[in-house]
């Protein structure tokens, strides 16, 4: 090899790490400028967004998007949230799913030279303007918990393996940053709906009667205890005049928020009707109809309603498909009310009847929702009908307000370490010697 022909090599071989070190300088400037911008926010979208723009600029492409999977679905491949930035006209591309398996089962950076000649692609439809792209997982934990894609290098040239090497330390460094942001959210999400709940439920016990009406001769108590934050049951005394006022105990399908806003729309149909129709068996027969108009097919409530009168000591109760009523007498002996019909919202029109008892001195009338009787122990065995009995029996000469504790008190003893399951509630209804 002559003088000059090592001169140029050696001088090749200077240029070309000049070349290796400036690209190393401007990758430790690109990752160190990204993880000062992503690092002061804890908002997803906009460290996405900052990811996505740094990435475009870093290998020059047009396009970038990064897909989060939901690792907790059992569809591996379910998308939980996108965003992408472009800086052409392009129509805005997404990832298609084979890429996504693909990314799946590899977790590892890919480059696509030309994605229609691709075998590893074969059968794949790519739209027409794509014409090139790198696609990098986002690795947490072992898992993959998205995929960053940058599509159609600029000035019609191709992604590198320079540029693949770039994206992949980029993803790598924002994978944890990404899901810190993502489980930061969502800590603020749930808190947002635990404050929610919290006011839900501050307005459903709100609904409930917070005094209890005086009726001559009588005396009353009801009792509501959600299984969760706020519940589906709910019981009302609404006076109608001076001799009479109406009692009503429902329970609506299911528990929680939707189960309370259901249960709070019929309690003010059933007040305004109340008012407008003092007869047990009309009033039901209304909210039947507008709880079916207003409700889907898999929505009802069971409803127990009935009309006391002070003045000749009578009951008169319709029963929409609830938990019969147990009516104590002085000497011990129970009577349940089993007169009903169909739960309230189950079909339009349902001709619901009425009876009418007599309410001898103290006579006790129990009502309750099925979370009395069903209120299991660690054994899976029910309170039940009988213990209640018994216990109704045992404490009939007590007030109302100390019969309703006493059940309670019985239901949690009886319960154990076993976690409430469906609302308590109890409304107790006794006539005075």
């Amino acid at each position: 090899m002559s003088v000059g022909q090592e001169q140029d090599t050696r001088l090749n071989s200077l240029q070309e790490e000049n070349r290796r070190l400036r690209r190393a300088v401007e990758e430790l400037s690109i990752l160190n400028d990204l993880a000062r911008a992503i690092g002061a926010s804890l908002d997803p979208g906009e460290i996405m967004g900052t990811i996505i723009r740094r990435s475009l600029r870093a290998v020059n492409a047009e396009q970038g998007v990064i897909t989060l999977v939901d690792k907790r679905s059992t569809d591996p491949s379910k998308t939980l949230v996108r965003a992408m930035v472009s800086s052409s006209q392009h129509e805005q591309f997404h990832l298609n799913q084979a890429l996504l398996g693909w990314m799946h089962l590899n977790k590892k950076p890919l480059l696509i030279a030309d994605p229609r000649t691709d075998d590893r692609f074969r059968g794949v439809r790519w739209d027409e303007s794509i014409n090139t792209l790198l696609c990098v997982p986002l690795i947490v934990k072992a898992e993959l918990s998205g995929v960053l894609t940058v599509y159609n290098k600029k000035n019609d040239t191709s992604f590198s393996d320079d540029d693949l090497r770039l994206l992949a330390i980029i993803a790598a460094q924002s994978a944890q940053i990404m899901e810190n942001a993502r489980l930061n959210e969502n800590e603020r999400l749930f808190l947002k709906m635990q404050e929610e709940l919290g006011l839900a439920a501050r307005i459903q016990n709100d609904l409930l009667p917070n005094t209890v009406p005086e009726v001559p001769g009588y005396e009353l108590a009801g009792k509501n205890i959600p299984a969760q934050e706020v519940g589906g049951d709910h019981f009302d005394f609404i006076p109608i005049d001076e001799d009479r006022i109406a009692i009503c105990l429902g329970d609506v399908s299911g528990k929680g928020l939707p189960a309370s806003l259901l249960m709070s729309n019929l309690q003010a149909t059933i007040r305004s009707l109340t008012l407008a129709i003092p007869s047990a068996k009309e009033c039901v027969e209304r909210s039947n109809k507008l709880l079916f108009q207003s409700t889907g097919p898999e929505k009802f409530v069971t409803l127990f309603y009935c009309i006391l009168n002070s003045r000749d000591h009578t009951v008169t109760f319709c029963n929409a498909g609830h938990e019969f009523p147990l009516l104590v007498s002085a000497d011990g002996s129970i009577r349940r009310l089993e007169e009903g019909g169909l739960a309230v919202g189950m079909l339009e029109e349902f001709p619901f009847t009425e009876q009418t008892v007599q309410m001898q001195p103290d006579d006790i009338l129990v009502i309750c929702s099925d979370g009395v009787t069903e209120a299991m122990n660690p054994s899976q065995e029910q309170y039940g009908d009988q213990r209640l009995g018994v216990l109704l029996q045992g404490h009939r000469t007590d007030s109302t307000k100390s019969l309703m504790d006493h059940v309670i008190t019985d239901i949690r003893t009886h319960a154990g370490t076993a976690p409430q399951m469906d609302d308590i509630t109890l409304v107790v209804v006794k006539r005075l010697a």
